[in-house]
C-alpha cells in the first residue's frame, strides 16, 4: 500500500517519531520510541516476536495512531506489511498502478506544466521548474522500467493482466515488493522483506536498499540484509531502563553495541545484588550481637551492660534503615544460552552413513562419517534433501538403500525445522519428564541433568506456561532445551535460525564452534552461512 503525502524534491523528505507509546489489551508494545531518518538513512529495526515491530511499522506510516508522542511525514512512503490479503478481481496491472499512482501524478502534472509553458500563461516557467524538479527527484519517467526489472529479479509475474487472487501469497508478495522497489518513494517501510525470496531476489533486494536515495526502515531478521544494508540499529528489545536503543555504525555497530549494553546492565545488577547481600549480612551480624554478643564477660558491672545495650539497639536500627534504603531499580537482565559440555569420546567414528538414499527425497546416494568435534553444512536447494539427509543420520527415517551406523553409547539430537504439536503442559513439566525418561532409561545418568534454568533458554515466567500458550520462538527455545538435555554427542540442525532471535543464533553460533560434540547443519540463514564457512560443505 502507499500513502500519498505532497511530494517535496527528495532532499526534505523525512520521517520523524518523538517519544511513541502505545498499549494494547494493557500491555506496553511501544515505550518511549524515538526516531528520526533522512534520505541515505537505513535503519534497521529488531527485537523478539512481540517486542512491537511491526506496530511501530504502523504508527510510522500513520496507519495505527499511537496513544502517545507524535510522528511527523515529509514525503511519499511505501509500505509492505508481512501480510497482503486479496479478496477482490484486482490484477497485476492494477497492483502496479496503484503503486506508481504518484509517479504517474507528477508526470502528468509535467505534461500540464509543458503545456501551460508552451501556450505562455503567467507563472508557467516556475510551475515547469517545480514539476520538472519532481520528476527528476523520483526518477517518475523510468518507474514503469524499474518495476519491471525487479519482477523479473525478484521471481514475480509479469503479465499485468494476471489476477492476484490466483497467485500464490509469496508470488503477490513479490510483485507488490518489485512495485515499492520501482516506484521511487521518499521513504520505504519494509517488515521482513526477504520472505519468499531465493539467492537472487536476495541479492536484487540488496542493492536495490543499497542504492534507493530516500530512506528506508526495515524489519528484519534477516542478519545478511542488515549487515549489508543498514546504516542503523533500533533495538526494541528490553534494557536496563525499559527504553529503546538505537545504533549507529550499522550492523556490527549495533552488536558491539548491543554487547557493551549488556554488560554495563549485568555489572550494574550484580553491584546492587552484591550491595544488598552485603547489607542483609551487616544487618543480621548486628542482630547476633544484640541477641548475644553485648553481653560482658562475668564480673563486669551493669554499667557496661547498659551502656552497651542502647548502642547494639541503634546498630540495627540504622542497618535496617540501610537495607530498607537500597533500592534494586536496575531489574534483572535477560538470560544469556549457556551451552553445556557435550564430552564425545574421541578417535572414533560416532556416527557413519554410507551410500544413503531415499527414493523421490534423496536420490543421490550421500555418505556422511562424523567424530568427536567434527563440523558439516549440509547445503542445497529446497526439495533438494537436506532435511531427509538429517532424518536418516538420526535415525528416525530409514534409508530406501545404504546403512547408517551408530557407535554403541553415543547419544544423538535432532532440531527439526518445525516445532511439534503443542502439549497443554507447563513448558518445564515437559522438560523434566523428558529428562526423568532418559535417565529411567539409563541413557543418562543421574549426575547429568541439567536444570532448564541453566540452559538461559527460557525465563521462569515462560517455562510455568502451558507450552501451547508459548510464542512460537519461545517453543522453538524449548525444542533446543530438550535436545540440550539428553547431553547428545552428535548435534543435527535443520535451520537452526527459524524463529530465532539474533541473540540466540549469536549464542548458539559461538557455542556450536567449541563444543567437542560433532555438529551437522542444514540452513539457508546467508549470516549462518557466513559464519560456517571454514566448516566442511556436502552438497545435495
Amino acid at each position: 500500500m502507499s500513502i500519498g503525502i505532497s511530494l517535496p524534491t527528495r532532499a526534505r523528505a523525512h520521517l520523524n517519531a518523538t517519544d511513541v507509546c502505545l498499549a494494547r489489551g494493557g500491555r506496553p508494545v511501544l515505550t518511549g520510541v524515538s526516531l528520526t531518518i533522512s534520505p541515505g538513512d537505513r535503519l534497521g529495526v529488531v527485537g523478539e516476536n512481540g517486542r512491537g515491530k511491526t506496530t511501530l511499522l504502523q504508527v510510522l506510516a500513520g496507519t495505527l495512531p499511537p496513544d502517545s508522542g507524535s510522528v511527523h511525514r515529509v514525503g511519499t512512503i511505501g509500505i509492505a506489511d508481512q501480510e497482503m490479503p486479496v479478496g477482490d478481481d484486482r490484477t497485476v496491472g492494477d497492483l502496479i498502478d496503484v503503486e506508481l499512482a504518484q509517479a504517474r501524478a507528477v508526470l502528468r502534472a509535467f505534461e500540464a506544466a509543458t503545456l501551460a509553458l508552451t501556450e505562455g500563461r503567467p507563472g508557467a516557467e516556475r510551475d515547469y521548474d517545480t514539476a520538472l524538479a519532481a520528476a527528476e527527484s523520483t526518477g517518475a519517467w523510468d518507474a514503469d522500467r524499474r518495476v519491471d526489472i525487479s519482477l523479473a529479479a525478484l521471481g514475480a509475474v509479469t503479465d499485468r493482466d494476471r489476477p492476484l487472487r490466483a497467485l500464490s501469497v509469496g508470488q503477490r508478495y513479490r510483485v507488490r515488493l518489485a512495485c515499492l522497489l520501482g516506484a521511487g518513494h521518499d521513504l520505504l517501510l519494509l517488515d521482513e522483506p526477504t520472505n519468499h525470496l531465493d539467492a537472487s531476489g536476495l541479492d536484487h533486494l540488496t542493492v536495490r536498499l543499497r542504492e534507493h536515495p530516500g530512506g528506508v526502515v526495515l524489519i528484519s531478521h534477516d542478519r545478511a540484509l542488515l549487515a549489508d544494508v543498514v546504516t542503523s540499529v533500533l533495538d526494541l528489545d528490553p534494557t536496563s531502563d525499559g527504553l529503546p536503543r538505537t545504533y549507529g555504525g550499522g550492523y556490527t555497530g549495533y552488536r558491539e553495541g548491543r554487547r557493551a549494553e549488556r554488560e554495563r546492565w549485568e555489572t550494574a545488577y550484580r553491584d546492587q545484588q552484591n550491595e544488598r547481600q552485603r547489607l542483609a549480612q551487616d544487618l543480621s551480624a548486628a542482630q547476633n550481637r544484640l541477641s548475644t554478643g553485648w553481653r560482658p564477660d562475668k564480673g563486669t558491672g551493669k554499667h557496661t551492660r547498659a551502656t552497651r545495650a542502647p548502642a547494639l539497639v541503634r546498630a540495627v536500627h540504622r542497618r535496617q534503615e540501610d537495607l530498607e534504603a537500597h533500592v534494586l531499580d536496575v531489574p534483572e537482565p535477560p538470560l544469556r544460552f549457556q551451552m553445556p559440555p557435550l564430552e564425545a569420546p574421541r578417535g572414533v567414528t560416532l556416527l557413519r552413513a554410507d551410500e544413503v538414499r531415499v527414493d523421490g527425497r534423496l536420490e543421490t546416494p550421500r555418505s556422511v562419517h562424523l567424530r568427536s568435534g567434527d563440523r558439516l553444512v549440509v547445503a542445497g536447494p529446497n526439495g533438494s534433501g537436506k532435511s531427509t539427509l538429517l532424518a536418516v543420520l538420526a535415525q528416525t527415517l530409514t534409508p530406501d538403500s545404504g546403512t547408517v551406523q551408530l557407535k554403541r553409547g553415543v547419544r544423538i539430537g535432532l532440531l527439526a525445522q518445525e516445532s511439534s504439536s503443542p502439549s497443554r503442559r507447563r513448558a518445564f513439566e515437559v522438560y523434566d519428564a523428558a529428562v526423568g525418561r532418559l535417565i529411567s532409561s539409563g541413557a543418562l545418568a543421574e549426575g547429568d541433568r541439567i536444570g532448564l534454568a541453566r540452559l538461559g533458554l527460557l525465563p521462569s515466567e515462560a517455562a510455568h506456561l502451558p507450552v501451547n500458550e508459548l510464542s512460537i520462538g519461545q517453543r522453538r527455545r524449548l525444542d533446543l532445551a530438550l535436545l540440550l538435555a539428553a547431553r547428545p554427542q552428535v548435534i543435527l540442525l535443520d535451520e537452526p535460525t527459524n524463529h530465532v532471535s539474533m541473540s540466540l543464533v549469536e549464542e548458539l553460533t559461538q557455542a556450536l564452534a567449541a563444543t567437542d560434540a560433532a555438529v551437522v547443519l542444514a540452513t539457508h540463514d546467508r549470516q549462518l552461512l557466513r559464519d560456517t564457512a571454514a566448516w566442511p560443505h556436502l552438497q545435495v
